[in-house]
């Protein structure tokens, strides 16, 4: 046996379902492969939100980092394929507060285009986002 997978299809969602069920600190965005903190709420104006994300396949990798003093969220693509723009746009809206966000992008081609689309949907709907 090489692998633990049920599906190749489903293994994104089945790691994130196990993520949230695993991490008591972590919470799923309803409709999207997004995992917050689940302090969110408490702290969305507190701070600068960093957000970070990337395709699958190196798990637990971006949200394993998601917690106190670490990513606000993280957002997951398919196996090594980027995580869409709208799903970073909402993750940017979910956890950032009047501070903002970070977005902490790696040097790959299609995460630079989708988490550079989805800060600019977020300055258009006033949020401030670096990335």
């Amino acid at each position: 046996m090489k692998k633990f997978i049920n599906r190749p299809e489903n293994v994104v969602e089945e790691m994130l379902q196990g993520l949230s069920v695993l991490s008591p600190g972590l919470v799923r965005l309803s409709g999207h492969k997004v995992m917050l903190r689940t302090d969110t709420e408490q702290i969305r104006d507190l701070q600068v939100a960093v957000i970070s994300g990337e395709g699958s396949g190196h798990e637990p990798a971006q949200a394993g980092y998601v917690g106190a003093g670490m990513l606000s969220a993280a957002v997951a693509g398919e196996v090594f394929t980027s995580p869409s723009s709208d799903s970073i746009f909402a993750a940017i809206k979910a956890v950032s507060g009047k501070p903002g966000a970070l977005l902490v992008v790696k040097n790959y081609t299609g995460d630079r285009q989708n988490f550079g689309l989805a800060a600019e949907m977020a300055r258009a709907e006033g949020i401030s986002s670096k990335w």
